[in-house]
């Protein structure tokens, strides 16, 4: 069965104004965060055949941690210009074109599409996936092209304060 893990990019750094939206880094907080959530996929042996990625500045670093974390050759992942500030009709686009030979899908985006997709595939109410969050969802058909209303089974939601409530307890 298809897995599709949705990650919006982490943290990202609004303290240059006059830098292009698209250009915007990592904060450091979204450097702290990015690796962390990539090496909390890898101790739950989670590897992507394919990740997919915004080419946003943000996304893509939040993409090369991750991939380094997993040990997924950067140079692998996979740019696609309809992801960045994409709506939910242009992430099912995007999604419905993966080859059927992937199994497992890294999709990394941006808000409020992310979500908005993730809650119209999985009909599972989620209101926001926080910076470097993670939805895992199983299609319901072994089909990329099948993505669409209800399509697939909400599996999981992680986030990186999920992980520093777990450091301070």
């Amino acid at each position: 069965m298809k897995t599709l893990y949705l990650i919006r990019h982490a943290k990202s750094d609004w303290s240059d104004p006059l830098l292009n939206d698209f250009d915007r880094p990592l904060n450091k907080r979204g450097k702290r965060d990015a690796p962390l959530m990539g090496n909390s996929l890898a101790k739950a042996d989670i590897f992507p055949d394919l990740i997919l990625s915004s080419p946003a500045v943000r996304a893509l670093m939040t993409a090369v941690e991750i991939a380094k974390q997993i040990s997924y050759e950067s140079d692998l992942i996979i740019y696609n210009e309809a992801l960045y500030a994409a709506n939910c009709d242009a992430i099912r686009d995007v999604v419905a074109s993966i080859p059927s030979t992937c199994q497992t899908l890294f999709l990394i985006g941006h808000n409020p599409g992310l979500t908005e997709f993730a809650e119209y595939i999985s009909g599972h109410t989620i209101e926001n996936i926080p910076t470097c969050g993670i939805i895992s969802v199983k299609l319901k058909e072994d089909d990329w092209n099948s993505i669409g209303k209800d399509s697939a089974r909400f599996v999981s939601f992680d986030y990186p304060k999920k992980h520093k409530e777990l450091k301070v307890s």
